[in-house]
């Protein structure tokens, strides 16, 4: 199975690279939304077991990471809320003009459920999935050590070594990819409020996560010491007009030793965590009318 490469062109701050997964029976389209300082490769395994479910399957990497990263980061001015406002976006609108007739589905990991939770394409999707998506503030993690360590990270190293080298090295401190140094440096002051992004006022994320109007399908786990209970409350509390299920699930109750923040994707959860949310797409897709879809996706475009 070989993926489709793609691109699309913005008019700022380069292009998005992206795969489609393609399947023989496809009943609808998922979007993948990576998570922050995590490409899209990271997603493959889970985007094969989609295909085989009947789904295409579009992965992609945001702006300054992956594929989609220029051959310097050095200048580079994009930010965390350009991912969540025109990547997303971006993506939702290619897939939707590339399968007019089929409905959209995505699913966000981390980073990616903020921007599902934010973006104005939201509703042309049937229903969507938050994987380990949580409000980031520093207080809220789980553990002295690790919250002690983030700290650091984004109190001290981020601010400095975005100065000094123009990106954050995330591949050299073990943080993942490397980010573009405005993305890093407002994850940073994010973490330090006492709301993350919901008390930055450019960002308004109360009165547009109020907009969304899709079933959702919420999950967190006992083990992930960042997306713990409260800080996922804290995200998804301004959805109040979205139908949302949401299960905390400890590893022990999924015969795993651990899941973590990373590892619903990981190879080893196809058995036992992959079902879940498999399953959950397709019965949404019993759901509503697929004219309805339709008319939606065409007024997204």
């Amino acid at each position: 199975m070989y993926p489709e490469p793609f691109q699309i062109p913005l008019p700022v701050h380069g292009n998005i690279e992206g795969s489609l997964w393609t399947s023989t029976r496809a009943k609808a389209v998922v979007l993948l939304h990576p998570g922050t300082a995590v490409t899209q490769r990271y997603y493959e395994p889970f985007a094969r077991y989609l295909v085989e479910l009947g789904l295409h399957v579009v992965t992609y990497d945001y702006r300054g990471t992956g594929r989609s990263r220029p051959a310097s980061l050095r200048g580079s001015t994009v930010s965390m809320s350009d991912w969540m406002d025109d990547d997303v976006g971006a993506v939702t609108r290619w897939a939707i003009t590339r399968f007019p007739a089929l409905p959209m589905l995505a699913v966000g990991h981390s980073l990616g459920g903020h921007a599902l939770a934010l973006s104005a394409d939201t509703n042309s999707l049937r229903a969507a999935v938050l994987v380990a998506s949580h409000a980031g503030v520093t207080a809220t993690i789980n553990g002295a050590a690790e919250r002690t360590k983030v700290w650091v990270i984004m109190r001290v190293l981020a601010p400095l070594l975005c100065r000094v080298l123009g990106y954050m090295p995330g591949r050299k401190l073990g943080l993942g990819e490397d980010l573009p140094r405005d993305v890093m440096l407002q994850w940073s002051r994010w973490t330090t409020l006492p709301r993350y992004f919901f008390d930055d006022p450019a960002v308004d994320a109360a009165r547009r996560m109020s907009r969304v109007r899709i079933p959702l399908l919420v999950l967190g786990f006992d083990d992930d010491p960042w997306a713990n209970p409260a800080a996922i409350s804290m995200l998804i509390a301004p959805l109040t007009n979205a139908k949302i299920e949401r299960h905390q699930i400890a590893p022990r109750q999924a015969d795993m030793r651990a899941i973590g923040h990373m590892g619903f994707f990981r190879k080893r959860s196809e058995e036992r965590l992959w079902p879940r949310v498999g399953s959950w797409l397709l019965e949404q897709l019993e759901h509503g009318d697929l004219g309805d879809d339709l008319e939606t996706n065409k007024g997204a475009k």
